[in-house]
């Protein structure tokens, strides 16, 4: 270490593996696509989703980012979180504070909690055992709203009501987080063997639950000051998620979409189809526990694992391909949700709980979370809907 700063040598056996790796990879790829093809595709798939997806999801999140600035400001989330406390304990066995957490990240992202974690006011409600498992429940509800009505939002598209669909897939998330949650805390509190109990009196200037914090000037100024900075906001969660639908969605395109009528010729969204194939092979598990219609929607759920906005990316093309029907919307919406990205934060947000040697409980517990939601999401569908 030097100046803070982890060195390296300039060159090392891990440099001239990446050079052999990516070299093995591209050649494997250019010898099915050819190598112009290869890269005039990814060029243009990932233009085409900047364009088409990206744009859609940004303005989606600045009007929605809007308008859930407006129920924060005005009241709204703290009743929602005052009928929500008394479920707390019994549901998740945590304090009843965790519910603000629920809200929080449902109507932002999984990082969200991280800002109520370390508030002292809300930190006193726990024990030293709960606090890990915040990360599950921020988890479990990340990106809540935004997927939510991206999901219902495709109505047209797909020629049908997506509510009751998307309303299903929030319950099976719901189911998730508690067992994402649950597990968590039975992990956490065998590490925890000593634990501090929480601090019975607590003064009210801190009681995040009785009091909240609202923006200065009239009814008229707070309004339109919290349309501008939710739609901020929002348009700020629109550049974040660049990188991660450009990247990750054009790689799992790459690999779920076959080549085109006229073979492969260069254009956007053509590919190996290699995770249809492993879709094929596995869909004696698949169909029964999640309902996929297609072999190709396994690739949301995997995407969902990096980055559930490039996931999110993927709908479209599976709605015009006829490749998912409501139910998949259904539980793409539970998984989404529940899994939302969860593998690229877990460690920064345990370490920033200071609980990194649980960090890979949490992110066993919230894998499980994940697969419970889509079978229940499943499950419920089939009894309630049929098919």
């Amino acid at each position: 270490m030097k100046d803070n700063k982890k060195l390296k040598k300039a060159v090392s056996l891990e440099g001239i593996f990446t050079i052999f790796f990516i070299t093995i990879i591209l050649y494997l790829l250019s010898k099915k696509m050819g190598g112009i093809n290869l890269v005039n595709t990814l060029i243009k798939t990932a233009h085409d989703l900047l364009l088409n997806t990206v744009f859609f999801i940004m303005g989606m999140a600045v009007v929605a980012g809007a308008f859930a600035s407006i129920l924060s400001e005005f009241g709204v989330i703290s009743i929602l979180n005052k009928i929500l406390s008394p479920l707390m304990k019994p549901l998740y066995r945590l304090p009843g504070a965790a519910a603000l957490g629920i809200l929080t990240t449902y109507i932002s992202d999984n990082p969200a909690i991280l800002a109520l974690a370390s508030n002292n006011g809300f930190k006193r409600y726990f024990r030293a055992f709960q606090l890990p498992a915040l990360t599950n429940l921020g988890t479990s509800f990340g990106m809540g709203f935004i997927v939510s009505t991206f999901m219902i939002s495709q109505s047209a598209a797909m020629n049908t009501n997506l509510i009751f669909p998307v309303i299903l897939g929030n319950f099976g998330a719901f189911i998730g987080s508690i067992v994402s949650v649950n597990l968590m805390l039975f992990f956490s509190k065998k590490a925890f063997k000593e634990d501090i109990d929480k601090v019975e009196e607590i003064d009210s200037t801190e009681n995040i639950l009785k009091y909240r914090e609202i923006r200065e000037g009239n009814i008229m100024e707070r309004l339109l000051e919290a349309l501008l900075e939710g739609g901020r906001n929002g348009v700020q969660m629109g550049l974040e998620i660049i990188p991660g639908v450009l990247i990750i969605c054009s790689v799992v395109l790459l690999l779920t979409n076959g080549s085109g009528s006229n073979g492969y010729t260069g254009t956007a969204y053509e590919g190996i189809a290699i995770l249809p194939y492993f879709g094929k092979k596995l869909e004696f598990i698949l169909k029964p526990l999640f309902g996929f219609s297609s072999s190709e929607a396994l690739a949301f759920p995997i995407t969902s694992l990096g980055a559930v906005g490039a996931a999110l990316g993927l709908i479209p093309r599976f709605i015009e391909n006829n490749l998912i029907t409501s139910k998949d919307i259904a539980v793409f919406t539970a998984m989404g949700m529940t899994w939302s990205g969860y593998l690229s934060t877990h460690v920064a947000m345990m370490d920033s709980l200071g609980c990194k040697k649980l960090t890979g409980k949490a992110v066993l517990s919230h894998t499980i979370g994940g697969v419970v939601s889509g079978i229940i999401t499943n499950l419920t569908y089939s009894l309630i809907i049929g098919g």
